[in-house]
């Protein structure tokens, strides 16, 4: 999963199309959803059990302009040992740690924080470590840091099942495109080193590069008659939060199930609606949740579609036949167990400790992901898997408390111990 949009939460939703299909088609009788015969899945928000998290280390905040966690402040957190990290979250932490630490000696760390070799020791003796020791694997192999004022915020993301149909049939006639061979991404630093690290999507008309289609061009049918639709889903409202998520499951009429997931985006600057909608007085107290929002634009379809058009983006699938869904790093995710992060602030594969407001949130999670709405320090989308528990957890998902990197013992002193 490549979770683009993650975060089901209000103020990172992305638009959604209330106007889905190309000229000449129709939702059918049922408004703003299709025919009446398919399901929508109405799942409410799980209402969370309050926690207390642990102090944060006294740190001022991340300096401004510091666009990496190097250059946040870098602080010692409390011993691996003495926190509370449940025996059942370590084992799951250390089979998906087992599964992704190789990567970690073959790729750049944008963080700053570690260097490849520093990981080798701990993936190593990850292979063979049991599982119901998990707890002193990370105590012997990790320290906690904390990243400038360690002040977390975490949002949830979960996989999506959606009712959807491999051919157009009545009350399925929504397209779900897969990428298009015209989407071009062109390297910028390739032009000017001044530019290094830059790139840019679009697409080629006549002799020019320009800004490949945006949502409101692809309901009106920039790409339909192309071949491009890999299926056929029933409800505009379920196939937007299908893309904020980044991969889910059709349930097809025959009861079977197709797995999608990322194939590319159109290269277009995301907008989350649901900032909109508060900002606009539009939400009532209690209806920014993924569910609040999803009724929301249900009870209002023509006012939810000028919304969702304020929102470029557009996400392309692919069918997934292997293990998944896949996460940025090219490893299937977990439920309870994945994360996602901003890679310039969270070395990718590291384990983090989150201590937050309410007990769902808390424990010992994976970075194994990254979003287009996960930025900047001690920022964190949480992984809840696929089903109803996890749609309803996701939905309302909204943590504050503070976050404790799990890196390899040694790398605070590369920063003076601070």
């Amino acid at each position: 999963m490549r979770a683009w949009g993650v975060a089901a939460v209000a103020m990172l939703l992305s638009a959604c199309s209330g106007s889905l299909v190309p000229p000449g088609t129709g939702y059918g009788s049922a408004p703003y959803g299709g025919s009446p015969n398919a399901p929508v899945n109405e799942v409410p928000v799980r209402q969370p059990t309050p926690a207390t998290p642990i102090p944060a280390v006294p740190a001022p905040p991340a300096p401004a302009g510091a666009d990496v966690a190097a250059g946040s402040g870098v602080v010692a957190g409390p011993s691996v040992a003495s926190l509370p990290i449940s025996s059942d979250g370590a084992a799951r932490a250390l089979a998906a740690y087992r599964t992704s630490c190789g990567s970690l000696s073959r790729r750049t760390d944008q963080s700053g924080l570690t260097q490849p070799a520093d990981w080798a020791v701990s993936c190593q003796a990850a292979q063979n470590w049991p599982a119901n020791d998990a707890r002193n694997f990370f105590a012997r192999y990790f320290e906690a840091v904390q990243i400038a004022d360690g002040a977390a915020f975490a949002t949830g993301y979960y996989e999506p099942e959606i009712a959807g149909s491999r051919e157009r049939r009545p009350g399925y006639d929504v397209p779900i495109y897969g990428k298009p061979d015209d989407l071009i991404d062109a390297d910028l630093g390739a032009f000017s080193d001044d530019l290094a690290g830059k790139k840019i999507r679009g697409r080629v008309e006549g002799s020019n590069f320009v800004p490949y289609y945006d949502r409101a061009a692809i309901e009106d049918g920039a790409l339909s008659r192309r071949g491009l639709e890999i299926a056929w889903a029933h409800d505009p409202v379920e196939l937007f939060f299908l893309q904020v998520q980044g991969s889910g499951r059709l349930r097809l009429p025959d009861g079977g199930v197709m797995r999608i997931g990322y194939a590319g985006q159109n290269g277009r600057s995301y907008t989350g609606i649901g900032a909109l909608m508060r900002d606009r007085g539009l939400l009532a107290p209690g209806q920014a949740s993924m569910q609040g929002i999803m009724q929301w634009l249900r009870d209002h379809p023509a006012e939810g579609r000028a919304i969702m058009r304020e929102n470029k983006s557009w996400v392309f699938f692919r069918e997934l036949t292997g293990p998944g869904p896949l996460g940025a790093m090219g490893y299937a995710v977990t439920g309870q167990t994945s994360a996602a992060a901003d890679p310039k602030f969270v070395p990718m594969g590291a384990p983090v400790f989150l201590s937050m407001d309410r007990t769902d949130a808390t424990g010992l999670w994976v970075v194994q992901d990254t979003g287009g709405a996960i930025k900047g320090a001690n920022r964190f989308d949480t992984f809840w898997g696929a089903g109803d528990d996890a749609r309803a957890i996701a939905g309302g998902m909204s943590a504050r408390g503070t976050a404790f990197l799990l890196l390899p013992v040694g790398t605070l002193a590369r920063f003076g111990g601070r």
